[in-house]
């Protein structure tokens, strides 16, 4: 029970981190803290001194909001009462970073990479690392 509680935290803090994105919280220019709660928070600590360009920041934009609507619907047909449905968001989320951490420079990866090491990840379990 415990477990699942803390996954689906985890869940609602991804749900979360994809809205403040689509509400311009100042990804990688410091001024997301407060805005929106945990979330804005959670993308401060995702994107910790990284700059994107306004093209990247509409990429990754598109991207955390394709992740938020898919975790909607899934929510939606049972949530994680299934423990496949467990897994396929913590799937979605590994793929959401995945295409994210495609947009960035080289540069940007490796602090990208850094900061997702560091961020907590809800009931003990990491999405596996990505593959550069």
């Amino acid at each position: 029970m415990r477990g699942m509680r803390m996954l689906a935290a985890a869940m609602l803090v991804m749900v979360a981190t994809t809205a403040q994105a689509q509400g311009g919280g100042g990804m990688g220019q410091g001024g997301g803290m407060g805005q929106g709660g945990g979330a804005g928070r959670m993308n401060e600590m995702l994107f910790k001194d990284i700059t994107l360009s306004p093209e990247q920041k509409t990429k990754v934009d598109s991207i955390q909001a394709a992740g938020r609507t898919a975790m909607q619907e899934m929510m939606q047909a049972g949530g994680m009462q299934d423990p496949a449905n467990r897994e396929k968001m913590m799937a979605m989320r590994t793929k959401q970073n995945t295409d994210i951490r495609a947009v960035l420079t080289a540069e940007q990866q490796v602090t990208f990479d850094k900061n997702l090491a560091a961020m907590p990840q809800g009931g003990g379990r990491r999405p596996p690392p990505i593959k550069q």
